[in-house]
């Protein structure tokens, strides 16, 4: 998977491109419902990758633990998403994404969100560090670009263009992020 976006290693010389694997860690016995979630992904995954016995208990325990976290969180996170390192769902309640979504790292994506298809087109895609408020919807076979913030009950249909943020229903465009403040946030976590 080398090159993929779940493993968060995409050949991208821009410094958001590398995922910050702090943002989904999880300490030892601590009730992290939504990191508990993405690992449980992670792990089946990884345990997807590979063959024989001991791979096969992996995937099972990887399964079941998926989905006792889904209940826990509510969410709708399918196995097999493509999301990149460094996924952040601070209250995960809620969030549906469709399996062939393709999420860059170190995005975050608050409650309520849905990210899915809309009729025959494709499913979205989106860059890294893209923020999505809470109850946003974004559908169909768009492309969010990178550091893009989509505000709280925003509908996006169509694309965003890097650094811009987007509200209302159906989402337009309201202003830029400034460059030099997210440049320093992706330095401070590096």
């Amino acid at each position: 998977m080398k090159g993929d976006i779940r493993s968060g290693d995409l050949a991208r010389d821009e410094a958001g491109w590398r995922p910050d694997w702090s943002r989904e860690r999880r300490r030892r016995w601590s009730w992290t419902p939504s990191r508990a979630l993405i690992g449980s992904i992670r792990d089946y995954q990884r345990a997807a990758a590979r063959r024989g016995p001991f791979a096969a208990i992996a995937r099972r325990s990887a399964i079941l633990r998926h989905r006792f976290w889904s209940v826990v969180t509510g969410a709708d996170i399918p196995l097999n998403v493509s999301v990149g390192g460094g996924m952040l769902l601070p209250h995960p309640n809620g969030v549906v994404i469709h399996p062939e979504a393709e999420i860059g790292p170190n995005c975050c994506l608050f409650q309520q969100v849905t990210i899915g298809k809309r009729g025959p087109g494709g499913a979205p895609k989106l860059g890294c560090w893209v923020e999505a408020g809470a109850g946003a919807r974004i559908l169909g076979g768009v492309t969010i670009g990178d550091h893009a913030l989509i505000g709280a009950n925003a509908v996006v249909l169509s694309d965003v263009p890097p650094r811009t943020i987007m509200v209302g229903a159906p989402a337009r465009p309201v202003g830029v992020r400034d460059e030099a403040e997210l440049r320093g946030r992706e330095q401070e976590t590096l």
